[in-house]
């Protein structure tokens, strides 16, 4: 499988499924049909995941450190019962052979990865990283949270690998 070969979706609102104009573009309308094929599971686990970090935003608002947000997303996991991975290593290979190791903030249900940020902006290198992270584990979606917002609601994107 060749994973140079990828595109991802970030925007078309937090939740992947707002409608779009009926004018949408044939690239629009090729990511709306990958978003449909992640599949329940992987939706499900989004929409909690995003209505926790929603949780924890709202009570902590933006301006700490981004471990602190760590630290409360991981507990309202736990309340929630969301199953999820903390600090999850990720294998990095080269032409198949080891050279190191990242690490997930998040991966939840053994699908879905989890990327924390407490930045004035994303930046492309940001939306990089999380792609380096699908590629290397081959999962699907991955969510980019910022929490350094007003709104939580903008600092959320949904990225998604394709190949």
């Amino acid at each position: 499988m060749d994973f140079n070969k990828f595109c991802h979706r970030v925007g078309g609102g937090i939740y992947g499924n707002e409608p779009r104009s009926p004018l949408a573009s044939p690239k629009e309308k090729e990511e709306e049909r990958r978003m449909r094929q992640l599949g329940d599971e992987v939706e499900q686990l989004a929409y909690a995941v995003i209505g926790a970090a929603i949780e924890v935003h709202r009570l902590l608002g933006p301006g700490f450190l981004e471990e602190v947000y760590h630290k409360a997303l991981k507990v309202e996991f736990e309340m929630r019962g969301i199953p999820h991975k903390y600090k999850h290593p990720v294998a990095v290979t080269y032409k198949g052979r080891p050279i190191g190791e990242g690490q997930l903030d998040f991966l939840v249900g053994d699908v879905l990865i989890i990327e924390l940020k407490a930045v004035q902006n994303l930046a492309p290198i940001h939306e990089s990283q999380v792609m380096s992270y699908l590629k290397m584990t081959k999962h699907p979606l991955a969510l980019l949270i910022n929490f350094n917002v007003p709104i939580l609601k903008q600092g959320i994107k949904r990225i998604i690998l394709s190949c």
